[in-house]
């Protein structure tokens, strides 16, 4: 696989020698990794067959959920229960223990959402998820804009942040004091800064991605514990440092839509792309999900 260097940096995160594997293939738009720590496995959407899929190295690759919701973007909260961006039924929701799924928000001023799209959870258990317009089935609109919100899982009680052009991946720096949005349509990622209460301020453009490098656009995105954001983009995953440099992309032969960290120590970087999950070592661990930065 090809590796496009902006800086020797990128070496301090991948080696010059390193493997992509094609761990499933033969599906059609995968998306939303996630790592359970418990059953190691990665859990994944595959947006039109509308279902969540389950791979580990023992049994290989089986269906998790059926009739997701065409789920799109999942997490998993601090009692490891995965959260899903359910498209198509334009709602957030979360997967109990026994199957069944509980809605954390369909509604924002008596108006149902667009079609959530990606999610994150907070270290205080707060969701946070970005509404674009783009794969409701063609349901009417009801809200005036693409918003990003914030929910309580406790309450319900939801908050708009704010309405943007087209918000996709979305994720905080390691201490949350920084909150990073990447727009599909602006090609772009923004930073914002994190208040006392969860609401986010002073958004300014982090890093533009270059259309020239290759089919794909902003989508997916993770930090990782030293700061790093890698956002899937034209071309592949692009690698930013903190300060907004670039350093490189991981090409892939297929285009990248989302990205996780898994594995015993967090250092296996998971990719979905349109058919496809693929996996490499990186030499910097990523931020468990739903976990508390003392168990990096």
């Amino acid at each position: 696989m090809e590796l496009v260097v902006f800086s020797d940096k990128i070496f301090e995160i991948i080696d010059k020698d390193y493997v992509v594997e094609q761990l499933v293939s033969g599906l059609v738009f995968t998306e939303g990794p996630i790592w359970d720590k418990t059953t190691q496995s990665v859990l994944f959407t595959d947006f039109t067959p509308n279902r969540i899929y389950k791979w580990n190295r023992a049994e290989g690759c089986s269906v998790y959920r059926e009739e997701s919701g065409r789920a799109v973007g999942l997490t998993m909260d601090r009692a490891g229960r995965v959260v899903s961006c359910e498209t198509s039924k334009r709602r957030v929701s979360r997967i109990e223990e026994n199957g069944e799924a509980t809605t954390l928000a369909s509604h924002y001023e008596g108006k149902r959402l667009n079609s959530p799209n990606d999610v994150i959870v907070k270290s205080d258990g707060m969701v946070y998820f970005t509404d674009p317009y783009s794969t409701a089935m063609g349901d009417t609109k009801e809200l005036s804009g693409n918003g990003i919100y914030k929910v309580s899982p406790e309450t319900g009680e939801i908050t708009l942040l704010g309405m943007f052009n087209r918000p996709n991946g979305l994720a905080f720096s390691p201490d949350e004091k920084l909150f990073y949005m990447d727009d599909t349509n602006l090609q772009h990622v923004e930073v914002f800064d994190v208040t006392e209460d969860g609401l986010i301020t002073n958004g300014r453009v982090f890093a533009t991605l270059d259309t020239d490098e290759g089919r794909g656009a902003a989508d997916g995105m993770k930090v990782d514990s030293l700061g790093n954001v890698y956002v899937t983009g034209p071309g592949g995953v692009w690698v930013i440092a903190p300060d907004g440099e670039k350093l490189g992309i991981f090409k892939f032969p297929e285009v990248a839509a989302n990205l996780c960290w898994g594995g015993d120590d967090w250092k296996t970087l998971y990719v979905t792309a349109t058919s496809s999950l693929y996996s490499l070592q990186l030499n910097i661990p990523g931020i468990p999900i739903g976990k508390g930065l003392d168990e990096i």
